[in-house]
């Protein structure tokens, strides 16, 4: 349920309505707008009678929400969130792009592939300290070390970290290191990692799960928003289906779908979706077509040596190529992208 203010609402009419939902026993979620308050109720498990708070001063209207999932919904907050990374900004004008290797291997290599996706254009470094691996026996990542290579390499380049927190054990350690913090698909439905994660202080990055509906993907992010956590960024990297000639499928159906339903910024990742290097530069370009709010994209100066997901990295000179194409097509869905620095 979403209680509407009236736009001469005053603070104490507004505490009052949030003193009255709790008091019931439910749970207040004010949220602030351009010209009016909003305050979404949440923790109810049956139908919340409106006459409770319509008659309250400074109420315009009480509306019910249909949708399980609440704080993610439009019907909730109908303007668009922009996440903000370290001063980088997810969901606004500006088409943000996400690069990096997959694994952190070493100082050095972080560092060559770092320089270079920003001279590219690139506003956020990804890198892998913590993998989740389908086998014990592949590289599972640096761990601490990883962490912090990505702080030093962030000193010497200025990018911001997006890096992934694989459980909770290591979550408060990739808080500390991480501008922002990634929950991988295998990771989607993790609800304990969802809530400490929704705790950590640190913007959420929340791959859609291989096998996930759109409204998994968003009761996901639920579980973040409830916890306090408003920063919080979709991607969608692909979903398994019949296909055979593709790693996985790119849903770029999901953004349009999402941005209908949810205020969230939705990001996605041609590199997971494919699997495969050629593949990578036309599904960003699809992805930025369908007007998604950025990508996250895998590169690698060395892909045949690396330590994880080889085959799907692009190498540095592709993804100049991928920005000069990415500065082409975001203007035509009201984009723009950096200038170069």
């Amino acid at each position: 349920m979403l209680i509407v203010m009236k736009m001469d609402a005053t603070p104490p009419q507004v505490e009052r309505v949030v003193s009255t939902i709790e008091e019931r026993g439910l749970k207040a979620n004010p949220i602030p707008g351009a010209q009016r308050t909003a305050i979404g109720i949440t923790g109810n498990l049956g139908v919340v009678e409106p006459a409770h708070f319509e008659s309250l001063p400074g109420v315009l209207e009480v509306i019910p929400v249909s949708h399980p999932y609440k704080l993610v919904s439009r019907e909730f907050q109908p303007d668009k969130t922009v996440v903000d990374v370290a001063g980088v900004k997810i969901g606004g004008p500006e088409l943000v792009v996400i690069a990096g290797p997959c694994s952190v291997e070493s100082y050095e290599q972080t560092l060559r592939i770092a320089k270079s996706v920003k001279a590219a254009g690139a506003q956020l470094l990804r890198g892998g300290a913590f993998k989740p691996r389908t086998s014990p026996y592949s590289f599972q990542g640096l761990g601490l070390e990883g962490l912090e290579i990505l702080a030093k390499v962030r000193e010497e380049t200025g990018l911001p970290v997006v890096t992934e927190a694989t459980d909770i054990d290591v979550l408060d350690q990739v808080a500390e290191y991480a501008d922002m913090v990634q929950i991988g698909a295998r990771n989607m439905q993790n609800y304990t990692l969802l809530r400490r994660a929704g705790r950590c202080g640190r913007p959420v990055f929340l791959k859609r799960g291989m096998h996930a509906t759109i409204t998994e993907l968003l009761l996901a992010a639920e579980y973040l928003l409830d916890q306090g956590n408003r920063q919080v960024v979709l991607c969608e990297r692909g979903i398994r289906t019949f296909a055979d000639h593709t790693r996985n499928t790119l849903d770029v159906s999901a953004v349009p779908a999402v941005q209908r339903i949810s205020h969230l910024p939705i990001v996605c990742d041609p590199s997971h979706a494919s699997g495969k290097r050629h593949k990578v530069l036309p599904l960003a370009r699809s992805a930025i077509a369908v007007g998604a709010d950025g990508i996250m994209v895998e590169v690698h100066d060395q892909p045949d040596r690396a330590l994880s997901d080889g085959p799907q990295a692009i190498l540095p000179h592709e993804f100049e190529t991928l920005m000069d194409q990415a500065r082409v097509l975001a203007p035509m869905v009201d984009r723009s992208l950096g200038a170069l620095v």
